[in-house]
């Protein structure tokens, strides 16, 4: 039996890593700011190398709440799509939401390649290519969400705050 809504601990999840996700994508300054010191051969203070672990610690605590979503989401499902959603949106959604699950784990694992193992071409796939198709993404499923709210008038915002 497929539940209605997303349990508790799922939203949780979901509600947490999306601050996560938004904290690092907007404040990166830290980090770059290492990575030019790095770069150029300059020298990293305490201060930068502790600017910049705040985003790697970030990115890992993502990591780490991914397996956790993931084991959840194997044991508990998750609601279907709503009957009012056109079968080609469907498909649309669910790989936005699959795209999405692989960047939970991409991007904290290209990150930390870059900067614990200093492997630049993982940098620069990161902070590149990954960071501009999750904003896009990102986008995308809340678009599809508003959608839901406004247009359709689904429940499916609502099973992601208030478990209807």
């Amino acid at each position: 039996m497929d539940p209605v809504s997303y349990s508790i601990p799922q939203r949780a999840l979901h509600w947490g890593m999306a601050a996560l996700i938004f904290f690092n994508l907007l404040f990166t300054e830290g980090m770059e700011h290492w990575h030019h010191l790095v770069k150029r051969g300059q020298t990293v203070t305490p201060d930068d190398l502790a600017s910049a672990n705040i985003h790697a610690y970030v990115g890992i605590a993502i990591l780490v709440l991914a397996v956790v979503r993931i084991g959840l989401r194997l044991v508990q499902g998750a609601p279907q799509p709503p009957a009012q959603e056109p079968p080609l949106l469907k498909l649309v959604a669910q790989a936005t939401h699959g795209l999405l699950y692989v960047l939970l784990f991409a991007m904290p694992l290209s990150g930390a390649a870059a900067y614990y193992f200093n492997i630049g071409s993982a940098g620069d796939l990161h902070a590149d290519v990954l960071k501009v198709v999750l904003w896009l993404l990102l986008g995308a499923h809340i678009a599809g969400a508003l959608v839901h709210q406004f247009y359709w008038k689904t429940n499916v915002l609502a099973r992601m705050t208030r478990g209807v």
